[in-house]
């Protein structure tokens, strides 16, 4: 227990940093998913530099989870990436990315000027920007590829909503483009697949999409950076059309697209296949039932069968065969009809919509009914004489097998494992052994909803001190309307008057379609700085067009908190409060003002003509002002974001407030209107013996003293004291 460790290990020990997981040419390092994206392009590098290619990379997109954390990732690793050549230059918005990423495969058009052999790119972004980069992605795989560039879009799927206003899965939108959809299901498969996929976007010409979710690309392991551990097989059965599949010019639209439909595609199937980039991983003898699964879906698939106490040799012995496959579209049809030889029925496990499951069906409709085995995944067998697939039922939903709404788990997978496996037949003991093994899943289950305490329901709200609490509230006889960002939280908070949202860079373009037809004759939008920077002037400058009366609200919080507080705007000195206005000015806002926590840093501030500064205090009556103004008119709202203010304080780049927010409880007459009129976490109720009363949590109060603005009769006596006077106090 006390012996010395081997010197090799003292020496890795001593010698490890947290720099080597970018600096380290092989071995192990341990890093996220995230991570590991960062490291990709520079192991791309690498490995052309072992081939005699002298390449660099580009990488451009737009932050959010599961990749909120990529672009600071990037940045953190500058000094690494520069090294290799690779800059990291973020969009504006998702499809200027991605837009930015097609000019590095043009730059074969230009040989005489070019600095490298090639240059390949990753594009990186949430689900929906996914869908709103579709056009892009198109036009660029209709186009092609550099000879030594390639291209891997990653996308950052959200399947239950966590953190987005739908859930969402791009594997069909990267379909519809025409994109090959690579689906890792580990950190090291992220550096892997990452390899394959730009190898694979090289040989075929179109870009490669990757997809990743939080449980994969948000965890961390000690993974292989060792440059040749991947191993590229050229395939040798696929004939090169004349002049290639590479990007070249004059190229016309026609010509285009039969060079995707007649070879792109069929060149990446033929890459799948000579990597074998979809195996077998379990197999036997005399196998009968098959599980294809993929992702994070393979992840809960393996842990299902251990579940139901099926090991490897245990579902050799049944005729179990466990098919992994990395590549989801398009399904490489030889490895898939090796897979399904010989099997009575296979099973689909994949979240959401089929993807899998529908190829599989086509790749295995013309076989002969004697050797075509049964298929099965999102929904069980019809009862009765029903026949058909899920279109056919009058209620599919009645019979879902593998639900397609939210997720999967490994206890929903398991017992969809158990009843086809009874149904095809299976030794009484094996029975008996899956049956205790779900009873105690179930049980589980059951003691989680028995144990749940009703707690009330906890709804998301804003931090204490956020500018949100202040700027989202409304006149009396006004609405509002939502959109992306933090604000989307007024929608269940019940003095805000706000309902309904609209996509990133719609805010409030859904009343120029209501308001023709409605005796409401203005609302209120609101708007967030990154949003306004992303796409929401566009919004703006629909509703300057169609000349409705409504007024936004635009939030210039300072700093994307939500994804870590990064600033607003791509550029290194961010974007600012006038630049916004003076944007909105030249686009024919109606009038324009602002209101801020500080006007007196506008003091000698030049502003444009008609614009004036105004304390939040007076919120209330300018809006009111406003609602009356015909036209498109806009608030900036100019406050800092209350957790950027944390973290700032905390980094030492902020001052700390010398007053601190008390509540005196033996004055205090719990009315609770302190809470109502607040609308802040910080302001908590406390039981003592005189009945219920409030008290400012100090952990979590960021000293906003917006809470101080006129509550209760008794607030003569609490509110905001220096915050030394306190501390006396508490001592005493």
């Amino acid at each position: 227990m006390n012996a010395p460790l081997p010197e090799h290990i003292r020496k890795a020990l001593e010698t490890v940093t947290l720099d080597d997981k970018y600096s380290l040419d092989s071995g192990r390092a341990f890093m996220s998913g995230v991570q590991a994206l960062v490291r990709l392009p520079m192991l791309q590098r690498q490995r052309d530099a072992m081939a005699g290619l002298n390449t660099a990379g580009f990488i451009s997109g737009y932050r959010g989870s599961p990749l909120g954390t990529y672009d600071q990732s990037l940045w953190a690793a500058k000094k690494h990436l520069a090294a290799n050549n690779i800059v990291f230059q973020p969009g504006v918005n998702e499809e200027l990315g991605a837009t930015a990423v097609w000019g590095t495969q043009q730059l074969d058009l230009y040989p005489q000027s070019k600095k490298f052999d090639g240059v390949f790119g990753i594009w990186y972004g949430k689900g929906p920007g996914v869908d709103r980069c579709s056009d892009v992605f198109k036009h660029a795989n209709m186009a092609g590829t550099a000879k030594h560039g390639g291209v891997i879009a990653i996308a950052g799927d959200d399947h239950i909503s966590k953190s987005s206003t739908a859930a969402h899965q791009s594997d069909h939108i990267f379909k519809a483009c025409g994109t090959p959809v690579f689906f890792p299901s580990s950190v090291q498969e992220i550096l892997d697949m990452g390899l394959h996929a730009f190898a694979m976007s090289r040989f075929s010409g179109v870009w490669s999409g990757m997809k990743t979710i939080q449980e994969v690309v948000e965890s961390s392991s000690s993974i292989s950076v060792d440059p040749d551990r991947v191993k590229i097989v050229m395939p040798e059965d696929f004939v090169m059309p004349p002049g290639g599949l590479h990007i070249r010019w004059p190229d016309a639209p026609l010509e285009q697209e039969a060079r995707l439909m007649d070879y792109k595609w069929y060149a990446a199937l033929a890459y799948i296949r000579a990597n074998k980039l979809n195996y077998n991983v379990i197999e036997g003898q005399n196998d009968r039932f098959g599980i294809i699964a993929s992702g994070k879906a393979y992840n809960d698939t393996r842990q299902a069968l251990v579940d139901l106490g099926l090991d490897d040799d245990t579902c050799r012995q049944l005729g179990i065969r466990v098919h992994k496959v990395n590549v989801v579209w398009p399904l490489e049809a030889t490895i898939t009809r090796d897979f399904a030889q010989g099997l009575q029925e296979i099973l689909v496990v994949e979240e959401k919509r089929q993807v899998i499951e529908y190829q599989l069906k086509e790749e295995l409709y013309n076989w002969r009914s004697d050797v075509r085995p049964h298929v099965l995944g999102k929904f069980d067998e019809p009862e009765g004489d029903a026949t058909g697939g899920e279109w056919s039922m009058p209620n599919p939903s009645q019979n879902w097998l593998l639900r397609a709404k939210a997720d999967l788990t490994p206890a929903i997978i398991a017992k969809a494992i158990a009843k086809r496996l009874k149904k095809l037949g299976v030794s009484s003991d094996i029975i008996a052994r899956m049956d205790a093994r779900i009873a105690v899943i179930e049980a589980s289950e059951r003691a989680m909803t028995e144990l749940k305490v009703d707690t009330g329901e906890r709804a998301p709200w804003f931090c204490s001190g956020c500018p949100h609490n202040t700027s989202t509230r409304v006149p009396e006889g006004s609405r509002a309307v939502a959109g992306i960002g933090c604000h989307y939280m007024a929608n269940w908070m019940p003095d805000r008057n706000t309902s309904t949202f609209t996509q990133m860079g719609g805010e409030g373009v859904t009343w120029v379609g209501q308001a023709p037809f409605t005796t409401d004759q203005h609302v209120f939008a609101n708007l967030g700085d990154g949003t306004y920077f992303h796409s929401g002037l566009l919004a703006i400058r629909q509703s300057i067009a169609a000349g409705t009366s409504i007024t936004y609200k635009v939030l210039y919080n300072d700093a994307v908190a939500m994804t870590g507080g990064q600033q607003v705007g791509e550029r290194p000195e961010g974007h600012s409060v006038l630049q916004i206005m003076n944007s909105l000015k030249s686009e024919g806002v109606a009038k324009l003002i602002i209101v801020t926590d500080e006007p007196q840093k506008y003091d000698g501030v030049a502003l444009a003509e008609g614009v004036t500064v105004h304390h939040r205090d007076e919120l209330d009556t300018l809006q009111r002002q406003f609602r009356e103004i015909k036209g498109c008119t806009v608030i900036i709202y100019d406050q800092t974001c209350a957790t950027e203010k944390r973290r700032r304080r905390k980094r030492g780049t902020l001052a700390t407030p010398d007053k601190t927010v008390v509540i005196n409880d033996l004055v205090c007459e719990g009315c609770g209107d302190c809470s109502t009129k607040s609308n802040c976490l910080s302001v908590e109720p406390v039981e003592t013996e005189f009945g219920r009363k409030r008290r400012i949590n100090q952990s979590t109060c960021n000293k906003d003293y917006s809470c101080v603005n006129g509550f209760c009769l008794a607030q003569v006596r609490c509110g905001a004291v220096p915050a030394t006077q306190w501390r006396a106090a508490r001592r005493h």
